[in-house]
């Protein structure tokens, strides 16, 4: 039981981790990209073209890391690019030119909608049953009334939305056990397609 609860647990923070992080790749790469590439007629756009593409292999690193903690998923290493001994301007153009940069990058952006769909998932399978189960302590305090039905007011009432709220967060382990799983694959897929 104490396993079951601690793994529900850990695939509420990794729904959780996921928006996190899908929402801070999405502002770094929309902003750091759109910034080098405004900057590029000058100087210093270029040069900060190039460590924006270095950050790829960093980020999926910490994505193949976080799968595994979370998931017990494991993935493939990431190719790391050999830097060769040549001139900055070799290694920029080194650098833009690398489609596996590219591809990554796309990959790492789609994090956002992901996240964002497990946000909502981690907020209805979490909090949704909760509040069904807490709701023998809240129906004296609150008017509770589900979509048109009649409000609990009893004791009677109020123990069967909670009982529902508990069949409720037994399906929801399953359907968090499920989406963390899909989210995990994601991370393969993503690393493989990098890596080819």
């Amino acid at each position: 039981m104490a396993r079951t609860v601690v793994s529900f647990v850990q695939n509420g923070y990794f729904l959780l981790l996921t928006f996190v992080t899908g929402l801070f790749y999405f502002s770094f790469y929309l902003v750091a990209l759109t910034l080098g590439v405004s900057l590029s007629f000058t100087v210093a756009g270029v040069p900060l073209l190039t460590h924006v593409m270095r950050t790829t292999t960093a980020f999926l690193q910490f994505e193949r890391v976080q799968t595994k903690i979370y998931t017990d998923i494991t993935t493939e290493p990431c190719v790391k690019t050999v830097n060769v001994d040549v001139s900055n301007w070799l290694q920029v153009k080194k650098e833009l030119l690398n489609l596996r940069n590219w591809i990554a990058i796309c990959w790492l952006l789609l994090k956002f909608p992901i996240g964002i769909f497990s946000l909502i998932s981690a907020i209805l399978l979490y909090a949704a049953p909760l509040i069904l189960i807490a709701v023998p302590f809240l129906y004296r305090f609150i008017d509770l009334s589900f979509m048109g039905m009649p409000a609990v007011d009893t004791v009677a009432k109020a123990m069967m939305v909670s009982a529902t709220g508990v069949v409720l967060m037994m399906v929801s382990y399953r359907l968090t056990d499920r989406l963390t799983r899909l989210i995990g694959g994601y991370t393969v897929l993503m690393i493989k397609h990098v890596n080819r």
